[in-house]
């Protein structure tokens, strides 16, 4: 009899220690999906019982809509990563557990205030964060310094305004350096950007932040302008149409481009590809020359981490302890060293001020300075909020192909607009 009690026994604290594991969905590949796993590897040698298993889905896209049609089987991960223009249909989605809710529901508390404010703002609703602080970005220049001296151009003088980077590129052009001097990465986000620089808001309804928008606030006067000066540089062979997300990397990181306007999370990708083959430095986002219009700031990208409202309260204890884990100082700093995203709390930049890490590597400081020089206090800055905000990016990329293949700038940015507003009546029908 005493023999079985201790088999029971044993059994049961064997049962007791099993794992809880929690299935992770996410998006990133390359340099980065490197950097990811071993941060994971890391999170789950600390704790056998308590382990978070990463799988790769496909695009950012492609995570979102596979996590909606997931859900509705009920077979989706307890954590997934999720691209900011997902925002807003996580919001309405009715699937998740808001971020700050976890501690709640747990019994803890947690300081959000520790997190970069504009990761903050992007982020929140009604004054609470609604997904967790994850791989944040922002767009910037990347140039190489050995082409501008080739046409003769000073490194240290890179463009500030889209009139300039057109006169630029039209020297390196004429002087055989390059056939084509400027591509974007992520051209529908650099339309995003172009606007909240000047403080100009994408759609009606405080940029969504006041409500769901009707409708977007293009065509208009700035966009005329700006496409106009797009326009000319493409039919004087300075930009080229690169494709959507990372497609125009290649082309930069091979010397075939001098300028690649990309997020900042393709950094030090960028930096081991090349190299020593030619000098990559940074710069901020180019600005219209125009006065008229007020400063703003570039755009929060990336993405964040959302929590499936499915999962029990031992899975949801293993998410709060990754999330926890995410934001200790030195997990921060390392994931910032290793993929250009930003270091998302205040803790960690301090870390790297004091280490000299910034002085090291300005390259990982162009972008950073960009935003916190930037305002915080805007709709426009703060970035856009709308249902159907993947299908407006295609519709964007729709048009900025079509301008960079001759056709007329306002008809193709009218036509998308049409489209876009569309796609706004259809899901805001829903919520009637």
């Amino acid at each position: 009899m005493a023999a079985l009690v201790l088999v029971l026994a044993l059994g049961g604290i064997a049962t007791a220690q099993a794992p809880v594991t929690v299935e992770f969905w996410h998006s990133m590949t390359g340099s980065r999906l490197e950097v990811l796993n071993k941060v994971v590897a890391d999170f789950n040698a600390l704790d056998p019982t308590m382990q978070i298993e990463p799988v790769l889905v496909g695009t950012y896209e492609e995570c979102l809509t596979r996590f909606r049609a997931a859900y509705q089987a009920r077979q989706e991960p307890g954590i997934v990563q999720i691209y900011e223009v997902g925002t807003q249909t996580m919001h309405d989605s009715g699937m998740i557990i808001p971020a700050y809710q976890i501690p709640e529901r747990l019994g803890e508390t947690w300081d959000f205030g520790q997190y970069i404010r504009p990761i903050v703002q992007y982020y929140s609703k009604d004054g609470n964060l609604w997904s967790w602080p994850f791989a944040s970005s922002t767009a910037m220049i990347y140039y190489n310094a050995d082409h501008l001296r080739a046409a003769g151009l000073d490194p240290n003088k890179p463009p500030t305004t889209w009139e300039e980077m057109y006169e630029y590129g039209k020297k390196l052009v004429e002087a055989g350096v390059v056939k084509h001097a400027l591509s974007y990465g992520w051209p529908d986000w650099m339309f995003e950007n172009a606007l909240s620089l000047h403080d100009l808001e994408y759609a009606n309804m405080g940029n969504g932040r006041l409500g769901r928008p009707t409708e977007v606030s293009w065509p208009n006067e700035f966009t005329d302008e700006l496409l106009d000066i797009w326009a000319k540089m493409a039919k004087d062979n300075v930009w080229i149409y690169g494709g959507a997300e990372y497609n125009a990397n290649a082309a930069f990181q091979s010397g075939e481009i001098t300028f690649l306007m990309q997020s900042t999370s393709s950094l030090d990708g960028i930096l081991k590809t090349v190299g020593d083959s030619f000098e990559v430095r940074t710069t901020f986002l180019p600005r219209l020359a125009n006065p008229k219009y007020a400063r703003g700031n570039s755009l929060i990208g990336g993405n964040s981490l959302y929590v499936s409202n499915r999962v029990s309260d031992a899975e949801l204890k293993v998410i709060f302890e990754f999330f926890k884990y995410l934001s200790r100082t030195d997990v921060s700093v390392y994931w910032h060293k290793n993929t250009g995203y930003f270091p998302a709390t205040n803790a960690a930049v301090k870390a790297l001020m004091d280490e000299g890490w910034f002085t090291q590597s300005p390259n990982h400081l162009t972008a950073f300075l960009q935003i916190l020089s930037g305002k915080t206090d805007t709709n426009a800055s703060a970035g856009m909020r709308m249902g159907p905000f993947a299908q407006s990016r295609e519709w964007v990329r729709t048009a900025l192909e079509k301008i960079a293949n001759g056709e007329d700038p306002k008809a193709a940015l009218k036509y998308s607009a049409e489209q876009v507003n569309a796609l706004l009546a259809e899901y805001n029908e829903f919520f009637e």
